[in-house]
């Protein structure tokens, strides 16, 4: 049996081939407008990581891969954190959803991902995101060097 190279390297070295790799992919380019928001509410300031727009793509393209469907405010979750509030306690706040949004409509540009249909009557088929085919061996030809 084959190993699976998505899951046996170490998740955070994957995620930095993967965003390397995408810098190659036209249709991976960060917007103008990333260098002037915040990537969630509970942030105080802006990304200022240049490759913060690759590394989000990767890290959300893998969270698809392992979760095989997954949606916008499932993923605002995830990329949530808590929010300094001064004296009052710390409450979590999801993340902004037009980062998200915008990494998985070019990634079904680039034909990695397609929309996932709720099927009426059919409880266990998901809404949202899935890895197409070329996107799968995409993620699987990541491999070491």
């Amino acid at each position: 049996m084959e190993k699976n190279p998505v899951y046996e390297m170490d998740s955070q070295n994957y995620n930095l081939k993967l965003a390397e790799a995408l810098k190659k992919i036209p249709e991976f380019k960060h917007p103008e407008w990333v260098k002037y928001v915040k990537s969630s509410p509970s942030k105080e300031r802006p990304v200022e990581d240049t490759d913060f727009w690759y590394k989000r793509a990767a890290s959300i393209l893998r969270q698809i891969y392992r979760n095989k469907t997954i949606g916008v405010n499932r993923l605002r979750t995830k990329y949530g954190s808590k929010q300094n509030r001064g004296f009052k306690p710390e409450r979590f706040k999801r993340a902004g959803g037009k980062i998200i949004r915008t990494i998985l409509q070019q990634s079904d540009r680039a034909g990695f991902t397609e929309i996932g249909k709720k099927i009426k009557g059919v409880g266990e088929i998901k809404s949202g995101r899935k890895l197409t085919e070329k996107g799968r061996k995409f993620l699987e030809s990541i491999k070491w060097e």
